[in-house]
């Protein structure tokens, strides 16, 4: 099965002049089941629809290379969000793009969802338009924008949108394909789950739906308005729940935005059936003159095998966008991709990830959650374990000794990461043995993400201690295997909650762990989260606690350095920090100590030690008076 087109030419190779969809994407056409475009063209492809990609449009032309579809435009940033493909945390602009071919940055326009959308209405008037994926789907709400520090509508009017599809799209989309081919107009598919749609508040009837405070209260920036931000923020948490959820809506002037309950999550049958369809795992191969598609090298030899993560992290967009609940591949479907890939003619014996979210994940949390939908007002991993957790690695460990006897694989990765904590609570350890036997690469990447509990707490992560008693089993275990295996730790700086001693905390954990971190991941406040929503308001959404929050580019710049204090570029601002701390007693040569005292003021203060020292001996031989 060839690539679907992206070209005029390429249309007419395939039998048609009049696609039924026309995807428009902010990434670079990738046929891989790890894109989201490749995903729901395949799928309606599948269901017998025409489908075309617009990849990057740059101009009017790109735009009208294929006419006015018959049913829809479906517009997405691409797998990441527009503005966290351009800036850091920092706001520095990126000098690359792995999506983009050649890697190359600035090859879609910033909040490429308004900018695509608005310009298929300029150029098409009243056409059909959905938008989906993560950027859309993150912004259903009014939202807190970091980059231009502001709260901003729902991207569903800011962007002109007749629909606005969140979560994962497989059923949803073949919905409204279904709807719009039965000549149903889509101003009127107000019942998809899944979705969002707007409408004039005079022509809303109110029902049992959950109202989140509105746009114009939201906005306010004062005590109140954050206030209100915060209770808006819970609301939608809290009904992002596919069996219990209910439809919510928000008022923008004399506007609504309803967001009907998310979407059922695949079944594993259905899950099976999407990762069977004939993607061609690669990038189009238009794009091998300029170098590729940097983005697919780290999940070409990989399988996804689960979706959703119950472990939801305040600061982690998965959950929101995914949902809590797992659900999971059969073996043989896995397996089947698994020797797919051991058939590529580039296949080297390994596969880099059978992994997800959360790689040992494979099952819901717990019975009642499929029942009774996952609790709103508690965590199932965090600060403790839930007492009704089900785990069980069985079923994991399983399929990868399957894919481990495949062969030509000469060895299978975990690579996506592991939740420690889950692991832990495994009573059972022969998973554990497995994975330090054979599922690491030398390095085992974690996520601890910080050690100060009282940060922990904020990002919604268990307290330091489980990831110290997981860390020792870890090196008892592979000193045991006779192994020379190690553990990378994500961390983060300037998280809600940290404070200058938070920040010291970690960089003494460091130094007494010797671990140098290359990169530093400062937090970065996306739409949609938790702990965006804190750094904003200072306040938590669930208890409305005042949090402290490190806002100021001096202050996160502090928090960054703190982390990797050992580099010579950073020592000046590691100093300032010490200092404002009150932590004098890090600045030495000490062994525990985290830099050097400052060359000037140390050479000051040998000069004052020695005038005391000529001091005192003069007053030893001078005479006393009586």
């Amino acid at each position: 099965m060839p690539f679907l087109p992206i070209s005029r030419e390429e249309m007419l190779s395939f039998g048609f002049d009049t696609p039924d969809f026309v995807i428009v994407t902010g990434d670079a056409y990738v046929d891989h089941p790890s894109f989201g475009t490749a995903i729901i063209s395949r799928v309606l492809e599948s269901k017998g629809y025409k489908v075309c990609i617009i990849s990057q449009p740059e101009n009017d032309n790109d735009y009208m290379r294929f006419g006015r579809p018959k049913l829809a435009f479906l517009v997405n940033s691409g797998n990441i969000d527009s503005m966290v493909a351009h800036y850091t945390a920092a706001k520095k602009r990126r000098s690359d793009d792995a999506y983009t071919p050649g890697g190359k940055a600035g090859k879609r326009p910033d909040r490429a969802v308004i900018v695509y959308t608005k310009a298929l209405r300029r150029i098409f008037g009243d056409v059909p338009v959905a938008i989906g994926g993560i950027e859309a789907s993150l912004r259903r709400f009014a939202h807190y924008d970091y980059w231009s520090d502001s709260v901003k509508p729902s991207i569903l009017l800011d962007s002109t949108a007749d629909l606005l599809m969140y979560g994962m799209g497989e059923k949803h989309i073949i919905e409204i394909a279904d709807r719009l081919n039965r000549g149903e107009d889509i101003k009127t598919l107000h019942d998809v789950l899944g979705t969002c749609y707007a409408v004039n508040v005079n022509d809303y009837e109110f029902g049992s739906a959950k109202e989140c405070p509105s746009f114009e209260n939201v906005r306010e920036n004062s005590e109140s308005g954050k206030r209100q931000y915060a209770i808006a923020c819970r609301i939608q948490q809290e009904q992002h729940d596919a069996v219990r959820g209910k439809k919510v809506i928000q008022r923008h002037g004399n506007m609504i935005v309803v967001q009907n309950p998310p979407s059922p999550v695949l079944s594993q049958e259905e899950m099976d059936e999407v990762y069977s369809l004939p993607f061609m795992r690669d990038f189009h191969p238009s794009y091998k003159a300029l170098g590729g598609v940097p983005g697919i090298e780290e999940v070409k030899f990989s399988v996804i095998h689960n979706r959703g993560c119950f472990g939801d992290c305040n600061f982690c967009a998965i959950a929101y966008h995914q949902g809590r609940e797992i659900t999971s591949r059969s073996h043989s479907s896995v397996v089947a991709e698994a020797k797919k890939i051991t058939e590529m003619p580039d296949f080297k014996g390994y596969i880099h990830d059978i992994g997800g979210p959360t790689a040992n994940f494979r099952f819901p949390s717990c019975e009642k959650q499929k029942t009774q939908g996952l609790c709103p007002d508690k965590k199932c991993l965090a600060p403790n374990i839930c007492p009704a957790l089900k785990v069980d690695h069985s079923d994991y460990l399983e399929l990868m000794r399957k894919i481990r006897a495949l062969p030509k694989v000469k060895k299978v990765f975990i690579r996506s990461g592991i939740r420690f904590d889950y692991l832990l609570a495994d009573e059972n350890e022969e998973f554990f043995d497995e994975l330090i036997e054979h599922h690491i690469s030398g390095q085992l990447k974690v996520a601890p993400e910080h050690i100060s509990d009282n940060v922990l707490k904020r990002m919604g992560k268990p307290s330091s201690k489980v990831y110290e008693k997981f860390k020792r089993k870890f090196y008892e275990k592979t000193e045991k295997a006779g192994k020379k295996q190690y553990l990378v730790p994500y961390l983060m700086s300037s998280h809600p909650g940290s404070t200058i001693n938070d920040a010291i905390e970690l960089s003494l954990f460091l130094k007494k762990e010797g671990l140098h971190p290359d990169q530093v991941q400062d937090f970065y406040p996306t739409p949609g989260t938790v702990s965006t929503c804190m750094f904003y308001t200072g306040l938590d959404p669930y208890t409305l606690e005042h949090v402290y929050v490190p806002r100021t580019p001096e202050e996160k710049a502090m928090q960054r350095a703190l982390l990797q204090y050992y580099r010579p570029e950073n020592r000046k601002i590691v100093l300032s920090a010490l200092k404002k701390a009150g932590r004098l007693d890090l600045i030495g040569n000490g062994k525990n100590c985290l830099v050097a005292p400052d060359r000037q003021n140390k050479n000051s203060a040998n000069n004052q030690n020695f005038k005391k020292k000529k001091k005192t001996i003069r007053n030893i031989h001078k005479p006393k008076h009586k």
